[in-house]
């Protein structure tokens, strides 16, 4: 969404990561960006130039005087980035922008670009602890670049340790921070996501189809917008948001206890778990065994803690709160009563059973009812946009 129509400059050079930046730049199309890719020539011995050629639907710039039409052609894509991203970026090309240094296509066109700049060290981890490459980082951001760290693991040369090229995706995930707007900047949001469960048995358990999808998305775009975010999750298998603190409970009370203990100091609370209503009364302590004379099995519930009530009644006059709720029928009736009686500033309200809506799907249609008797729709879209309208809307009703 933050990427959409957006001008990128892609720097590749000569490290053994080159070909995730092909990966990258599938990410950065996905969206709708136009990339631009320049090479190094080092990197051109790594991965082919029509590679990325095909994939960015752009020529390639490896050599500035290769075009004789147009000898300015790296001003021209300097003056019309919205971001840079240099992955991997070398030793040799760090050294380069630090000081200065312009003599080749990609080191010359950085010199002139004025939008963000995102450098991804790659290389092997002693050349990344090496005082001099140490030292030409710090000046980068000093000067305003955004530093990504490398991972940590076995690097091609058999060495373990710092100089791994982060995955593309994570890459991409930051490269979209950088040009978020950071209107939560400091921030503290409080999100819950996922399922609780509440055991029968050791093997058994009461539960229902939450993904976690909705919740881990909300997590990600407040977190993007300079949010201090802490999610306290269900079980999932979902990836943690960059830059979110993850907080993994199973049951309705551990979720209760981990949210309640932060509220606090929390300025926006969102809660998107789906928690069990009710759970076994006696949860048996071995597991329970099938018996041929006993055709029938009941098993006895009761209610579990309402967290968001219970948020509700504590949450102060400066504290804003959000719920969501998951309806088969009647979804404004339900939806509204639920506001009223869990003291919610917004609810937001989807239908659920259906492949590409709720539980499950990638994407989401839902309804924002607000506490002071206006309604917004949310089309259906990703679950990642869905995600960013509702953080507009919570900004623009905390700003009223």
């Amino acid at each position: 969404m933050h990427l959409q129509n957006k001008n990128i400059l892609l720097g590749v050079t000569g490290g053994i990561a080159a070909y995730k930046a092909v990966e990258l730049l599938r990410f950065f199309k996905k969206t709708g960006a136009n990339v631009n890719v320049i090479m190094t020539g080092s990197a051109l011995k790594f991965v082919g130039k029509t590679t990325f050629e095909v994939l960015s639907e752009n020529p390639v710039l490896s050599d500035l005087f290769s075009d004789t039409k147009s000898s300015v052609k790296h001003i021209d894509l300097a003056a019309r980035a919205d971001a840079a991203v240099i992955a991997p970026a070398t030793a040799n090309t760090i050294a380069k922008l630090a000081n200065g240094i312009a003599d080749d296509a990609l080191s010359t066109t950085l010199l002139a670009v004025t939008c963000p700049v995102m450098i991804c060290p790659s290389m092997n981890t002693y050349m990344y602890q090496n005082i001099r490459v140490q030292e030409n980082i710090d000046i980068l951001e000093k000067d305003g670049f955004f530093i990504l760290d490398p991972d940590s693991g076995v690097l091609a040369c058999k060495t373990t340790g710092a100089g791994r090229l982060p995955e593309p995706w994570f890459i991409f995930d930051r490269v979209e921070a950088m040009l978020t707007k950071k209107d939560l900047r400091n921030k503290k949001i409080l999100i819950s996501a996922g399922p609780t469960l509440e055991a029968i048995d050791p093997v058994r358990f009461v539960s229902n189809h939450s993904s976690g999808k909705m919740g881990y998305a909300i997590a990600g775009a407040a977190e993007k917008r300079g949010g201090c975010v802490t999610l306290v999750s269900g079980p999932v298998g979902l990836k943690t948001p960059a830059g979110v603190e993850r907080i993994d409970v199973e049951t309705c009370e551990e979720m209760a206890s981990q949210m309640l203990a932060r509220l606090e100091s929390a300025d926006i609370i969102i809660k998107v778990a789906a928690v069990a209503d009710y759970k076994p009364v006696n949860p048996k302590t071995h597991k329970i065994k099938k018996k041929d004379s006993t055709k029938d099995f009941s098993i006895l519930m009761t209610e579990n803690t309402d967290i968001l009530k219970l948020i509700g009644k504590k949450k102060t006059k400066d504290q804003f709160l959000v719920g969501f709720a998951a309806e088969t029928d009647d979804l404004e009736k339900n939806a509204l009563l639920k506001m009223k009686k869990k003291n919610l500033d917004i609810i937001a309200a989807n239908l659920v059973g259906t492949s590409d809506s709720g539980f499950k799907a990638d994407t989401n249609k839902v309804k924002l009812f607000f506490k002071d008797g206006s309604f917004f729709d949310i089309p259906l879209m990703d679950k990642s946009k869905v995600a960013d309208t509702l953080m507009d809307q919570i900004i623009k009703k905390r700003a009223e």
